[in-house]
C-alpha cells in the first residue's frame, strides 16, 4: 500500500477542553505523546496483542486529528486536547511503562486505514465497561479477544471492519498545512496555486467570490479580489492577505463543500432518498436499501464524530452494523445494530433535518465514482474517455502533465499522462489507474471543472470583450 501521509515529528497538545483558554499548550515529540497516551489509557500487564491493537488505535486517532487539521480549521492553535471527552488521555510529565515504550518505538509510525482510504482512521475507542462506543474499539473487550489468541490485526478488524495497517510511514517536521508566512500580492508557489484552486471550487457554492481565471501559483490582483470577497462572506478582516485565520477558514470551507459533494458522487444523492421503511436490515442484507442506509450514516457522520462513516457498497457488514449501533446510541435507541422501523425513521429524520439545515450553496453533486475496473495500457471504452477528459483539463493547470486526446483508448499517450500525474502528486509511478489514482484524478478534476464554471452574473476573473465566449 502506498504511504501518502507522513508522521509529524511533534504534536501540539492542549491541556484542557478546547474552549478552556486558561489551559496551556505543550509541544511534544509524537513518539513521546503516544507513549504517554498508551501509559495513561491502558495497563502494561495486558496481553501484548491487546496493547498493540490499542496503540494502533491511539496512533491513528491522533494522526486523524492532525491530518484533518480538526482543531486548526476551527480556529484553535493546537492539534489535539488531553481530555477524553473529546480526544484521548495525556498526562503531561507522567512516567512511561517500559514495555509500552518499547512497543511504541517499534510501531509509532504505523497507522490504520479503512478500505482504500489512505487517511488515518478516526479510530474511536472506549473502555467497554463504564462507557460504550459502538463502531469503536472496546479496550477491555480487546483484552478478552487477545486472551482468545487474536492477533492485533484481527482485534482491529473485529471492531473496525475492513482495515489495513500502513507501516513505516516517513517522519516529517511539518505538523500543519499553513505555510508559516502570509500569502499576499507577489507571492509565488504551490501554496498559492492550492489556494487559488480551492477558492475557485468554493466559488461554485458561493458565486459572489469572483473566479481566478488562471490558477498558476502567482498571487495577483484577481487572487486578492477573490480572497477579499471570501473574507467578507466569512466575517474575516478584508485585507486580501491569507494569514493563518484566512488560510484555515478556506481549508475548512473547501473541505466542507468537497465532503458533501463527494458523498453524492458515490451513487446515492438527495434525489433518490426515501422516508419509507421497507424491511428489516441486518448483517448479510444487501441491495439498494442497505446502500441508502450507508449514505444516511456517512452523511450524518460529517456532523457527528461519534458515528463512523461507512463505505456505500450495498452490503450490510460488521462496519455498517457498528455504525448503526453508534447512531442508535446517539439518539437513545437500543443498540441492536439492526435497522428496524424505529431506527429507520430516526435515521431518516436525522438525515433530513441536517440536509434541510444546509445552505443551498452546499447542495451540489460531485464527481463520477470509480468504474470498478483498473484502467491499463490497451483498455478502451467510456471509462477511459472519462479519464482522458479529466486529464486533459488537469493538464491546463499542471503543465508537467502532457495533454492527452479524448479517444476512449488507453494508449502510450494516456499512460504517459497518468505517470506524470502520479509523479506530480507523489503517487507510486505505475502508469495505470486503480481506485486510489482514479479518486485522486477525479477529485482534482472536480475542483478545476467546477472552479471554471461560472454562475449567472458571477465575475469570470477576466475582462470581457466583444470576442469573449467565441
Amino acid at each position: 500500500m502506498a504511504v501518502v501521509f507522513s508522521i509529524p515529528e511533534n504534536i501540539v497538545v492542549h491541556l484542557g477542553a478546547p474552549d478552556d483558554t486558561s489551559a496551556g499548550n505543550v509541544t511534544v515529540p509524537f513518539i513521546d505523546y503516544i507513549k504517554n497516551v498508551a501509559s495513561s489509557e491502558i495497563y502494561p500487564t495486558w496481553p501484548e496483542s491487546a496493547i498493540r491493537a490499542n496503540m494502533y488505535a491511539q496512533i491513528s486517532f491522533a494522526l486523524n486529528r492532525i491530518f484533518t487539521e480538526y482543531y486548526r480549521v476551527r480556529g484553535y492553535d493546537f492539534d489535539i486536547t488531553n481530555t477524553t471527552q473529546y480526544d484521548q488521555a495525556f498526562v503531561y510529565g507522567r512516567d512511561i511503562f517500559e514495555n509500552i515504550s518499547m512497543i511504541a518505538d517499534e510501531i509509532f509510525n504505523d497507522y490504520i486505514v479503512r478500505g482504500d482510504d489512505l487517511t488515518p482512521l478516526y479510530a474511536r475507542y472506549c473502555n467497554g465497561t463504564t462507557s460504550q462506543c459502538p463502531g469503536g474499539l472496546s479496550q477491555w473487550g480487546s483484552v478478552s479477544l487477545a486472551n482468545e489468541g487474536y492477533t492485533p490485526y484481527r482485534i482491529l478488524s473485529s471492531y473496525y471492519g475492513d482495515v489495513s495497517i500502513v507501516e513505516d510511514a516517513p517522519i516529517t517536521g511539518r505538523t500543519e498545512s499553513y505555510p508559516g508566512t502570509p500569502l499576499r500580492i507577489g507571492t509565488i508557489g504551490p501554496e498559492v496555486k492550492r489556494i487559488q484552486i480551492s477558492l475557485n471550487r468554493i466559488s461554485k457554492n458561493y458565486p459572489a467570490i469572483p473566479k481566478i481565471a488562471y490558477p498558476d501559483g502567482i498571487f495577483d490582483v484577481q487572487t486578492e479580489a477573490a480572497v477579499k470577497k471570501f473574507q467578507e462572506i466569512f466575517n474575516l478582516t478584508q485585507d486580501g492577505v491569507i494569514g493563518k485565520a484566512t488560510w484555515y477558514k478556506i481549508v475548512y470551507i473547501y473541505s466542507s463543500v468537497k465532503k458533501l459533494s463527494e458523498l453524492d458522487s458515490e451513487g446515492v444523492s438527495a434525489s433518490n432518498v426515501s422516508n419509507q421503511f421497507q424491511d428489516t436490515l441486518d448483517v448479510g442484507s444487501t441491495g439498494a436499501g442497505v446502500k441508502l442506509v450507508q449514505y444516511y450514516l456517512s452523511f450524518i457522520a460529517q456532523f457527528n464524530d461519534f458515528i463512523p462513516a461507512v463505505t456505500q457498497d450495498g452490503v450490510y457488514g460488521q462496519a455498517t452494523k457498528n455504525a448503526v449501533s453508534a447512531f442508535q446510541q446517539s439518539v437513545g435507541l437500543p443498540q441492536t445494530g439492526v435497522i428496524d422501523e424505529t431506527t429507520w425513521n430516526a435515521l431518516y429524520s436525522s438525515y433530513k433535518s441536517k440536509y434541510d439545515s444546509l445552505p443551498e450553496e452546499f447542495k451540489i453533486s460531485g464527481i463520477s465514482p470509480y468504474p470498478g475496473d483498473i484502467l491499463i495500457l490497451g483498455s478502451s471504452g467510456e471509462d477511459v474517455e472519462e479519464l482522458q477528459k479529466y486529464l486533459a483539463l488537469i493538464s491546463k493547470t499542471y503543465t508537467s502533465i502532457p495533454t492527452v486526446a479524448v479517444t476512449g483508448y488507453f494508449g502510450e499517450e494516456t499512460q504517459d499522462a497518468v505517470l506524470a500525474y502520479e509523479r506530480e502528486f507523489g503517487l507510486p509511478e505505475r502508469g495505470y489507474v486503480d481506485l486510489t489514482v482514479w479518486n485522486s484524478i477525479a477529485s482534482l478534476y472536480s475542483d478545476l471543472s467546477q472552479g471554471e464554471e461560472k454562475s449567472f452574473g458571477q465575475n469570470p476573473g477576466y475582462t470581457l470583450t466583444e470576442n469573449s465566449g467565441q
